[in-house]
């Protein structure tokens, strides 16, 4: 019996090898999956609505119905390292991947794309994700949950910083993230102490780490004081963190907040706390990530947090915690800085 080609069979086989000789590649979600890496450039090309809804961990969001979709990865990403795409159900990105695919970058587009990813029970998050390596190789994730709550994942441990269930951006502790093997709080102000976000992450062998008044509060937990440090499966130190403007003195006094040093394999991440430009900070040494509150009168303002930072010398300062604050400018005043400004109001 003889094998008939038809027409749509050819324009199908031509593009398969189109797509091949362009540097463009079909992945299942499982490959795709086991190529991702903390490095990896992963491209969701959904509309903001559909990423704000829940997204692969890690991805950045660009429309493939914008305009000029194609400048705009460009202006993110250089050619040095492939990209990862997908969308709803992988035709979009599919048509991305053909467009990037022409103008020279090597892509990877998940077939099935989000529904064949959730089909298989694999993890999404409806929040930004930092991801970076230790010195020694190992992969950190930090979630940018909202505000001043953080969550950060290393060697299979989850590090919750400051859960709160509110404040704008509505956070479900108990499905939206795994029990917490460790638990920071920084002092005991409602946008950084909730009982309830610390009852839901609590399970059997949860470490509470925080100043005295929150352990108080909560009954039960670890109290480290300024200047004082533990070695858990990661390094922690507590360091000053209060108000130093007259009329603000009341909202963080000194000596009873705390902000923290975490090494973790020799990535040193300073969660400043509530805050200004202590004399303190030129103490800090070696920081990789700082996370810096920008919110008078609680905190600091941008003059004040470009100082922190000059201080400090992060290899990279994320903003956090503020609300109105104009931080455009920052990354013009420190030049060599790698500033993120991400949605941390």
């Amino acid at each position: 019996m003889k094998h008939l080609i038809t027409g749509s069979m050819l324009l199908s086989i031509l593009g398969l090898f189109s797509c091949k000789a362009q540097n463009m590649n079909n992945l299942s979600a499982e490959a795709f999956a086991d190529a991702l890496t903390p490095e990896t450039h992963l491209l969701d090309v959904r509309t903001a609505e559909e990423f704000d809804a829940g997204h692969l961990r890690g991805a950045d969001n660009i429309d493939w119905f914008q305009a000029g979709f194609v400048d705009s990865v460009k202006a993110k990403y250089g050619q040095d390292k492939p990209i990862y795409l997908y969308c709803r159900s992988g035709r979009r990105s599919a048509d991305a991947a053909g467009k990037l695919a022409k103008a020279g970058y090597t892509v990877y587009n998940m077939l099935g794309g989000y529904q064949a990813w959730t089909e298989a029970g694999r993890e999404v998050t409806r929040y930004e994700v930092e991801r970076f390596r230790t010195p020694q190789g190992t992969a950190v994730e930090i979630t940018l949950i909202k505000h001043a709550s953080l969550e950060i994942r290393f060697k299979g441990l989850s590090i919750q910083v400051d859960p709160v269930t509110e404040l704008g951006k509505k956070t479900d502790y108990a499905t939206e993230f795994p029990k917490a093997d460790y638990i920071l709080v920084t002092h005991e102000h409602f946008d950084h102490f909730d009982q309830g976000a610390i009852d839901a992450l609590r399970k059997d062998g949860t470490n509470l780490v925080t100043n005295a008044r929150c352990a108080d509060m909560a009954g039960w937990g670890k109290a480290l004081a300024n200047g004082e440090s533990l070695q858990l499966a990661f390094g922690i130190e507590a360091v000053p963190a209060y108000n130093t403007t007259e009329g603000h003195l009341q909202f963080h006094p000194k000596g009873r907040d705390n902000g923290y040093v975490l090494t973790l394999d020799g990535l040193r991440i300073y969660i400043a706390g509530d805050t200004e430009d202590i004399p303190e900070m030129a103490a800090l040494k070696d920081i990789d990530i700082a996370f810096l509150p920008c919110n008078q009168p609680y905190t600091m303002t941008a003059e004040q947090c470009v100082r922190a930072a000059q201080m400090i010398e992060p290899k990279v300062l994320i903003p956090y915690h503020f609300n109105d604050t104009d931080l455009s400018g920052l990354s013009a005043q420190l030049p060599g800085m790698d500033v993120r400004l991400r949605a941390l109001q």
